[in-house]
């Protein structure tokens, strides 16, 4: 039985994110990827009395389901439309020279992963999209219809880490033009043959179209750095992944930062894992990996 979506978005991680930012403290704190609102909501009403949040996220519907959410809390918050990976100038703008921590939620939201209509979902008819802000250039269709195939392999493999790379794009090649969500997951399915998997045979090659489109690991580099170098002394920065690429990105980020002489230093020696419950009330939360970076302390005084 393929695994379906649940029926609504859940904050992944919750408790830790908020035991680990330490939002007892007060201070700004961001949450670039904001979403539905669900940590940045949990962050205001729990935190301390006197914490803010700028909650950030480049899919215009997500940030009007976020002020939907958070309009409860005034001027504790603001929302910015914007690609975290353009943290500083995003900081620069609001008059933000520093913060308290930072939050970095990597997983598609369930709204995203469920919209039919724009390209997400391998279980719902849409145009082959994909695009999380309407601004970006480039689509999902444009790579599956006009990529050469050693291209399209080399994506599969390498963003979707998919073992059958090669007979897919061979197999799109072939059936062009592929103009829907459901016509390339049926496609992916009769090629890798599949059928009855918990998990849709379709997911790796859809993950890896999103991620392209949207240049996520690209986005993660920069919004890794530009929130270390604009946290406060102590600030933390915490990074939520759901699959191996980009966790290990996030390691080799966060072990560069933390080296000789860098200005952070880990405090998750492994990531953390959400717990047997969470997993069982939210399956989504089953592969999320929590990593946590904290600003170094000054040492002037000595």
């Amino acid at each position: 039985m393929k695994e379906q979506p649940q029926k609504a978005h859940v904050a992944v991680l919750l408790e830790e994110v908020l035991g680990w930012m330490r939002v007892q403290e007060p201070g700004i704190y961001v949450d670039g990827t904001v979403g539905s609102g669900g940590h940045a909501r949990a962050i205001l009403s729990r935190g301390h009395p006197q914490c803010r949040v700028l909650g950030i996220d480049w899919d215009p519907e997500a940030l009007r389901r976020a002020a939907e959410s958070l309009k409860a809390f005034g001027e504790r918050v603001r929302l910015v439309e914007g690609n975290y990976a353009e943290l500083e100038r995003i900081l620069r703008e609001q008059g933000i020279s520093s913060v308290r921590g930072v939050l970095l939620d990597l997983g598609a939201s369930y709204e995203q992963l469920t919209s039919g209509r724009r390209g997400f979902s391998i279980y719902s008819e849409g145009p082959l999209d994909m695009r999380y802000s309407p601004k970006t250039p480039k689509t999902a269709s444009e790579i599956i219809n006009k990529w050469r195939e050693p291209d399209l392999r080399n994506l599969f493999r390498t963003l979707g880490e998919e073992p059958l790379a090669g007979p897919i794009a061979s197999a799109i090649v072939r059936r062009r033009p592929i103009l829907s969500t459901v016509d390339l997951a049926r496609l992916v399915e009769a090629v890798t043959r599949r059928r009855g998997k918990r998990i849709h045979p379709a997911t790796r090659v859809f993950q890896a179209l999103r991620m392209e489109v949207n240049g996520e690991l690209e986005n993660v580099e920069r919004g890794i750095r530009q929130a270390a170098a604009l946290l406060e002394e102590g600030g933390r920065l915490c990074v939520i992944a759901y699959h191996s690429l980009e966790d290990r990105l996030v390691k080799h980020l966060f072990r560069e930062l933390a080296g000789p002489g860098g200005p952070c230093e880990i405090l998750t020696a492994k990531p953390v894992r959400p717990a047997e419950e969470e997993v069982h009330r939210n399956p989504r939360a089953r592969s999320a990996r929590l990593r946590v970076l904290q600003r170094r302390e000054s040492c002037s005084a000595s």
